[in-house]
């Protein structure tokens, strides 16, 4: 088998393509004007789907019926406590971080408590404990919107040669994260026990502690998204992580990761964060209506998805 059969039976592939096909489309409507901002802001938008996304991606990767709920809660709890604790003050900015990424790492806990020793299931569980997270961040943060440090701010709004600085961080991490799946003995682990949690346990593997790892990931990726997005938005806003519930699942079903563990696709979360991102500005340009974007992005996702899955029999 070529290289190149190998590439079309992934699906990440397709997923560029599609957001290549979207953009063409977009710019030649517009005749060519404005398809380099597009392109900007293209990859700082979908940075932080991208971001959720990777964390999303670990869970289902983790095995059938792994999702985590707790994302956009998470995002939020991290963003307040981030905006609280720096208080625009650049020399708190690392003491901020560090109480984001704790709270976040807090969430992660939690949510493994919940589903290993309640025995609750993870779409349960993760649900729940968003409530109690949003409860927290309200409460924490009193409806109060904060402005970021200047330091985070100029880094969530920087651009290198026009490509913006938050999203080369988000491609160093992704590569970092791609190397731990593929090198590390947490990433086969992790791609272990999705395939067989039981096969994996007779092997020597630890899937409990796979699942552990992989909870308090997710939440600390949602944690990055939340402070990167305090900075890009100008403070942190009790519904910040709303709009990245469905995002995170859609990048990862659309990207290529197996909804059935045991596969993950870095590469598609960038595909299909970009193209998500495209597609909703290509309608928007094209004038469409509320309602008929709607019905547009579902039919074009789901044909998206059939094509990206026809020859790896919906792996």
């Amino acid at each position: 088998m070529t290289r190149v059969t190998r590439l079309a039976r992934e699906a990440w592939p397709w997923t560029f393509l599609a957001a290549f096909a979207v953009w063409l489309a977009t710019i030649t409507y517009t005749g060519g004007q404005g398809s380099g901002a597009i392109l900007t802001a293209a990859l700082s938008f979908a940075t932080f789907s991208v971001i959720v996304g990777l964390g999303q991606m670990l869970v289902f990767t983790s095995g059938p019926g792994n999702v985590d709920l707790s994302i956009p809660a998470t995002i939020t709890l991290a963003g307040v406590v981030a905006m609280k604790v720096m208080d625009t003050d650049n020399a708190r900015l690392l003491i901020g971080i560090a109480a984001a990424l704790g709270a976040a790492f807090t969430v992660g806990l939690a949510n493994y408590a919940l589903i290993r020793v309640l025995r609750i299931p993870p779409i349960i569980a993760t649900l729940s404990s968003s409530f109690l997270v949003l409860s927290t961040a309200i409460s924490y943060g009193r409806g109060i919107r904060i402005k970021p440090p200047p330091l985070l701010a100029d880094f969530a709004t920087a651009r290198i040669m026009g490509v913006p600085l938050v999203a080369i961080f988000t491609v160093i991490l992704s590569i970092i994260l791609a190397q731990i799946l593929l090198r590390t003995v947490y990433g086969r682990s992790l791609l272990a026990t999705g395939q067989n949690a039981r096969a994996a346990w007779l092997s020597g593997l630890d899937p409990e502690r796979t699942r552990l790892i992989t909870y308090v990931a997710s939440a600390l990726l949602a944690g990055v998204a939340g402070l990167c997005l305090s900075g890009f938005s100008g403070g942190a806003a009790l519904n910040m992580g709303e709009e990245f519930l469905l995002a995170s699942i859609a990048v990862v079903v659309i990207g290529g990761t197996s909804v059935a563990g045991g596969k993950a696709s870095v590469p598609g979360i960038w595909g299909a964060a970009l193209f998500m991102y495209l597609l909703v500005s290509m309608l928007n340009t094209f004038g469409a209506s509320a309602g008929i974007r709607l019905i547009l992005t579902g039919v074009i996702i789901i044909a998206v998805i059939v094509a990206a899955t026809r020859d790896t029999g919906g792996r």
